[in-house]
Order: structure tokens, then sequence, then C-alpha cells
């Protein structure tokens, strides 16, 4: 059974900080200055965050210039990201949870 392999994978995914950063990465890619003005989290958690996605490739990173430019896994994170929204917004409406 790959138990510790979802139990590692889901845990990203049910950090509230690491949800905000994949949140604002599905939006558009962005440095690590960026993600802190944004999401107003101190670099250090955010970077913390950033290596454990990174760990999991939820998250890649590239080099522009001088800066890491992060954003989400096209191969794999995006089509499941699509189904949560998909199951989400099919069989999760009247769910109390999700306020």
């Amino acid at each position: 059974m790959k138990y510790n392999t979802y139990h590692f994978f889901f845990r990203n995914l049910a950090n509230p900080i690491k949800i905000k950063i994949i949140s604002a990465l599905k939006e558009k890619q962005s440095s690590v200055n960026e993600l802190v003005n944004e999401l107003k989290i101190e670099q250090s958690k955010l970077s913390h965050a950033l290596a454990s996605l990174r760990c999991c490739n939820i998250v890649e990173v590239k080099q522009k210039g001088k800066q890491r430019i992060y954003f989400l896994n096209k191969e794999t994170i995006l089509p499941i990201l699509k189904i949560i929204d998909k199951h989400e917004n099919k069989f999760c409406k009247n769910c109390p949870m999700r306020k």
C-alpha cells in the first residue's frame, strides 16, 4: 500500500500555507518576493513550504536572471486541481464545511 506516499502528498495539499501558495501559482508564476507580498507570509515560512512542495514536484522552479520563478507542475498537479474543482462543483455544493 502506498500509505506513506499518499500521506506525504495529501499533507502538502492540506496545509493552509501550501494551499495559498498553490492557489497563487495556479493564477501565475511568481518569485519568492512576489509570493511574500501577495500572500503576506514570512519569507522563511514561505521558503520552507516551497521546499516541501518542490520535494514532491507539486511546485517546480526555473531560473530567470537572478530570480527563481516558481510554478505548478503542469503535467500532473494542474490536472489534479481541475479534477478537484470539478468534484467540488458537482458534489460539494451543499457541504456545510465548504465555507
